[in-house]
Parts: structure tokens; C-alpha cells; sequence
């Protein structure tokens, strides 16, 4: 049988190779294109410096610590107009039961009369049984007039006392309603501040968070430095005074003619801070101060707290002096405009040190350049030396 079509060319095969080139050669292109793009992008930001991290840690607390201080006024005020508010209310309720009281009696008197009814003079006069009868009548009504008018002045009285009252209740009401949306800013913005610290803390590495350790000790080394040269100076010129007075009391005993000799005078000693005995006065009130204080060491730092298990700083402060009997304000702006402004070099123990120019930070002095205070978020009430923060000014408090 012969083969048919043996002519036809044989089919061509498919190639299947040339897509796939193709592709090959887009994806590149895209490749290069990217890489371009990559080459010609901007650079991410460099990673912040330890140093830098601990600038802006250092300035974050001190905003937190002066909005602390803003919660610490808020709250003071808050407190105050809440129960200013209270008190009126109570005495607007106490007028409107006089109130009350009064319209009984004027509705007494009214009800009275109705039932008499009204009878003109001459009618009195003429159905009295005699003259003298009816003169004693009419003074009878006389006086029931005069406390019936009594009784309407006085519902007049209360009534406007009462609308007063009421006007300054409601005043006082959104006095309150503002202070405490400034209450709860300020917590806000607080806590905003020290979220962002802890944030900046927590992605350092070991080794930065290793050198920001180190960091730290070198200020705090630096510091002591400072309250060490403080000490010495304090007590090279309290040992000059001393020295001075006895030269004075001898010099006196001579003039005198007592001669009681060297070391002759009371025995006392005096208080550097006031000059009056050391037993006495501001000594006496500061060493109560400075040993409530030092019971407190240990205890957290907790923003707006004032005892007696944690404190700020302000809070520590107004707690320690409320023990010797002084009764402080609640913040470091308020408190530093109390009591008597004194040098650095002429601190004496218990006076208030105050840091910043924003004044948001206060310890308490303890003598020999260092002072107790509650530093800071993360940290406990504990003794430290005044030069570890720039200091505003500082004050003797009594």
C-alpha cells in the first residue's frame, strides 16, 4: 500500500525557550531600576549618640517634673474649690429652709387675717365696748402688722442671700470644672514625657545602656567633687567664726574685768542658720526635718505623691517641714518664695535647694554639700550631692 502525503514537510517544533528570556530580561531591568531607586534614596537617620540619648532622657524628666508641678497646683486648687463649693451649696441649702421658715410665718399671719377679716378702724372703734378697749386692739393689730412686715423682709432677706449665694456656687462650679481639665492636661502631658523616656531607654543596647552607666557615675563622681570642696569651705569659715567669737568674749571679759579666762562664755554654741541657741529655733526645727527625711530614704519616687509611701519632690519637702510644725505649699513655685533666700555658701542644714531654671526639682540640705530628695521616675528618696543638677537658688524655710 503505498505511504500517502509522504510529501508534507514535518511540523515545525514549538521552542519554548524565547518567553522565558523574555522574562528574564524584564526581571532584570527591574532589578537594576530598583537598585537605582535605592542608590539615589535618602539614608535612613543615624542612630542617636549615648550622649544624645541621655540629654534628651535628662530633658524629658525635667519637663515631666515641671508638669508634675502644674498636676501638684492643679490638684492643691481642685481640692480647695471643691470644698468651697461644697460649703456654699450646704449654706444655700441652709437658706432656702429660712426661706421656708419665713413664708410659714408670713403665711400664718396671712391665713390670720383672712380668718378675722378686715375691719376698718371706725367700725373697730365704734363696736368697742369703750375707747381704751379699742386703742388696746388696735395696738395689738399694730404689732401683728409689724411682724407680718417683719416676716416679708426677712423672706426678701433670705432670698436674695440665697440668689448671691447661688451665683457664686455656680461660679465656683466652673472655676472647678477648669482647674480640673488643667488636672487632668497635666497628668496627660506627664505621662506622655515619661512614656517617651522610657521609650528612649529601652532601645539601647547593652553595651550603650553599659556607657550610659558610665555616664552617670562620672557626674555623680563630679558632684561629690563639688559638695567635698562645699564642706570644706562651710567648715574653714564656721571654724573662723568660732574663732572670732571667743577672741570677742575675751576681749569683752577683759574690758569687763571678769577674767573668767578662754572658753568663758555660756556654752551654748549657737545656731548657724539663726544665731540663737543650737538646742533652739531653726536647729531644733531642722533636725526634725532632716530625721523624717532620712526615714523616708528607700521609698519610690511616684509623680504628684506626697507620703507616706512615696513622694515627689515637692511632696517629700512639705512633708518633712510639716513634721517641725511649718506648713509648706504644695509646689516648688510656691515654695521657693517662702521663708528667707540664702546663698549657696551659706546653706545650712534643713534649708530647701531648688534646681532648674524652670525651678521643678527641691531637696532638702543635710549639710556637708549633699542634700536628701526624691529625684526622679525609677528612682528612690535617697541622699545626693546638690551640684548633681544646676542649682536655681535656695531657701531657709523658718
Amino acid at each position: 500500500m503505498p505511504v500517502l502525503a509522504s510529501h508534507r514537510k514535518p511540523r515545525a517544533k514549538v521552542r519554548t525557550t524565547t518567553p522565558a528570556v523574555g522574562l528574564t530580561t524584564a526581571a532584570l531591568a527591574s532589578v537594576t531600576l530598583l537598585s537605582t531607586q535605592s542608590a539615589t534614596a535618602a539614608p535612613a537617620e543615624p542612630k542617636p549618640a549615648v550622649e544624645e540619648v541621655r540629654n534628651k532622657v535628662d530633658a524629658l524628666y525635667r519637663q515631666a517634673g515641671a508638669a508634675t508641678q502644674e498636676y501638684n497646683r492643679a490638684k492643691a486648687a481642685s481640692a480647695s474649690q471643691r470644698a468651697k463649693v461644697d460649703t456654699l451649696l450646704s449654706d444655700v441649702a441652709k437658706r432656702t429652709e429660712q426661706i421656708n421658715e419665713a413664708r410659714r410665718a408670713l403665711g400664718s399671719y396671712a391665713a390670720a387675717q383672712y380668718r378675722n377679716g378686715g375691719i376698718a378702724p371706725m367700725a373697730t372703734f365704734l363696736l368697742a365696748e369703750n375707747p381704751q378697749g379699742y386703742f388696746d386692739q388696735s395696738r395689738l393689730m399694730d404689732r401683728a402688722t409689724e411682724r407680718q412686715q417683719k416676716a416679708v423682709d426677712e423672706v426678701r432677706k433670705q432670698q436674695a442671700s440665697a440668689a448671691k449665694q447661688r451665683a457664686e456656687a455656680v461660679e465656683s462650679l466652673e472655676t472647678l470644672t477648669e482647674t480640673q481639665a488643667a488636672l487632668a492636661s497635666s497628668k496627660k502631658d506627664v505621662q506622655s514625657k515619661l512614656t517617651e523616656a522610657r521609650g528612649l531607654l529601652s532601645r539601647l543596647t547593652a553595651e550603650e545602656k553599659a556607657r550610659l552607666a558610665e555616664l552617670e557615675r562620672e557626674k555623680e563622681a563630679e558632684a561629690k567633687e563639688k559638695a567635698a570642696r562645699l564642706a570644706a569651705r562651710q567648715a574653714a569659715e564656721a571654724k573662723e567664726r568660732a574663732a572670732a567669737e571667743e577672741k570677742a568674749r575675751e576681749e569683752a571679759a577683759k574690758e569687763s574685768g571678769g577674767g573668767s579666762g578662754p572658753g568663758s562664755g555660756s556654752g551654748t554654741g549657737t545656731d548657724p542658720g539663726t544665731g540663737s541657741g543650737a538646742g533652739s529655733g531653726y536647729a531644733a526645727k531642722a533636725e526634725k526635718v532632716l530625721a523624717f527625711a532620712r526615714a523616708q530614704i528607700g521609698k519610690p519616687y511616684v509623680w504628684g505623691a506626697s507620703g507616706p509611701s512615696s513622694y515627689d519632690c515637692s511632696g517629700l519637702t512639705q512633708a518633712a517641714w510639716r513634721e517641725a510644725g511649718v506648713d509648706l505649699p504644695r509646689t516648688t513655685w510656691d515654695q521657693v518664695k517662702i521663708g528667707t533666700r540664702v546663698a549657696t555658701s551659706d546653706l545650712r542644714p534643713g534649708d530647701l535647694v531648688f534646681f532648674y531654671d524652670d525651678i521643678s526639682h527641691v531637696g532638702i540640705y543635710k549639710g556637708d554639700g549633699m542634700m536628701i530628695h526624691a529625684p526622679k521616675p525609677g528612682a528612690n528618696v535617697r541622699e545626693e550631692s546638690i551640684y548633681s543638677m544646676p542649682i536655681h537658688g535656695s531657701v531657709r524655710p523658718a
